[in-house]
């Protein structure tokens, strides 16, 4: 039979249980609490980050070349200061060819011809120096450096996306000259039959690189619109695309091959 004593201290002992088991569960609800704040916090930054990132365009994802899922766009850089930032390609690929660096002033108005002698015909373009002056100074520099001469048309798509692909020396579609420029849209392009635009893997990577419309084709505006091409290109174009694709595929290399011989600038 224990003491009064021993009750007496037996009660004191459950009485500091209970009053440790009470402190560690109001600990505990404090804890949950906190938690709950932060996990608020955060997700409501990330959020805000969603919100800012989907107006800004800033998160893009990109495709290569023409045949793009690209859902976004870049900020707009439009040369209209009349400077281009072209800047080193520190990829290290192989299959770039070095020719130098574009000037960077370039001009902002008016347009400018390059005709495209191919073994399947010419190809007149018409470059608009005042809605794509950085793209348009870039073909006319590289035209001006015989780096398109002899080089092949790599690419050959049809259906939704109807394109004759050149620009690329390598014909592997990962090369072109030792710089980047930026991609010059503004969310409104299109690419209708007859459009000249400039191919990229990704915002920011045009080069040398362009596609050739011959038939109208759904595309993100993603694509910088250098100009047009002329009825006599958009025939050879329809010649090109009615030899058809190797393999019978609807993207690939031409059936034909076709090779750009030349590259001249129209004169001043």
């Amino acid at each position: 039979m224990p003491t009064n004593k021993q009750r007496r201290e037996a009660a004191q002992r459950h009485l500091q249980r209970q009053l440790e088991r009470r402190e560690q569960l109001a600990r505990k609800r404090r804890r949950n609490a906190l938690i709950g704040v932060t996990v608020i916090a955060v997700l409501a930054v990330v959020a805000a980050v969603f919100i800012i990132t989907g107006i800004t365009g800033e998160d893009d994802t990109t495709d290569t070349a023409s045949g793009a899922t690209d859902t976004t766009t870049a900020p707009v850089v439009d040369g209209s200061d009349g400077t281009c930032d072209f800047v080193p390609d520190t990829s290290g690929s192989d299959t770039l060819t070095d020719v130098g660096i574009p000037p960077a002033e370039v001009p902002t108005t008016g347009t400018t011809g390059l005709t495209l002698a191919t073994s399947a015909g010419d190809i007149g373009l018409t470059l608009d120096q005042a809605n794509a002056p950085c793209a348009s100074a870039s073909m006319v520099y590289l035209a001006q450096q015989g780096f398109f001469d002899d080089t092949p048309c790599h690419r050959l798509t049809s259906g939704g996306l109807s394109v004759l692909q050149c620009g690329d020396p390598s014909g592997t579609g990962t090369g072109g000259p030792t710089y980047d420029f930026p991609t010059q849209v503004t969310g409104s392009e299109t690419y209708p039959r007859g459009t000249l635009a400039m191919a990229n893997a990704g915002q920011g990577t045009d080069a040398s690189q362009f596609f050739l419309v011959y038939a109208d084709s759904q595309l993100q505006p993603d694509y910088t619109v250098v100009g047009t091409i002329d009825e006599a290109g958009l025939a050879t174009l329809d010649a090109i695309a009615a030899a058809g694709i190797e393999g019978g595929a609807s993207d690939g290399a031409p059936a034909t091959p076709v090779t750009i011989d030349s590259a001249t600038v129209a004169a001043p």
